[in-house]
């Protein structure tokens, strides 16, 4: 979660926490909470909203390429201004972070499925990941179920330790509540290659692909979330 979206989540009212303990659970500086920041522009708006398709087209562009890329095509962005209005948008480019998957020696791998597939509809392909939510003096693992063709999160689960069972929790709720995909995509995590979480996905009758090893754009849809 980016600084501005801790600075939301900041109740200024609250009957038991002062600003200054919020702001310490939240890693926040008082300095930037108390000082108001500037309005956005129609400019700044604009500039957003090409950035957010930009992005959403090509999740690992940095704020170089961004400002680049769309200087190229007539909208003049420097590097400065796109970081900053990545900043406060609360994304930034998609790369190595830390490991929410780590394969497990056994585990049958499944073949990618996706390749070349033309997704169009809802409840045609289904995808899950694993990441990571800064909190205080540690962090939360976050997964996600999300249909590729509406890119609406189905369902989601947060855990203090990376096992399986929270997400098999959000598959299960997702399948209660939407019925079933054809196609359930993840990556070779060992969350996701477990009997645990295949056997659900079988049992229902979904075929299962995983993405290439080490192929992070093959579940970019996720991955972007």
């Amino acid at each position: 979660m980016s600084a501005p979206s801790r600075r939301a989540k900041l109740d200024r009212g609250h009957a038991d926490l002062s600003i200054r303990r919020q702001c310490e659970m939240f890693s926040l500086a008082r300095s930037g909470v108390y000082r108001k920041p500037r309005p956005a522009n129609d400019n700044d708006l604009e500039a957003m909203r090409r950035i957010d398709a930009l992005f959403t087209e090509r999740p690992f562009f940095g704020a170089r390429r961004i400002a680049r890329t769309l200087t190229d095509e007539g909208f003049p962005l420097n590097r400065k201004r796109a970081r900053r209005l990545m900043r406060l948008m609360g994304i930034e480019a998609l790369g190595p972070k830390p490991r929410t998957s780590t394969p497990a020696p056994g585990h049958k791998i499944y073949p990618y499925l996706l390749r070349g597939l033309t997704i169009d509809r809802p409840n045609q392909v289904w995808a899950a990941d694993i990441t990571y939510i800064p909190i205080g003096r540690g962090f939360l693992y976050l997964a996600a179920v999300i249909d590729w063709a509406s890119r609406a999160v189905l369902s989601w689960r947060l855990s203090n330790t990376i096992d399986a069972s929270f997400c098999v929790d959000a598959l299960e709720e997702a399948l209660a509540r939407y019925g079933k995909p054809e196609i359930f995509n993840t990556d070779q995590g060992s969350q996701f290659t477990g009997s645990a979480f295949t056997g659900v996905l079988i049992e229902a009758g979904v075929r299962v692909s995983m993405d290439g090893r080490g192929r992070w754009m093959d579940n970019v849809f996720v991955e972007r979330l």
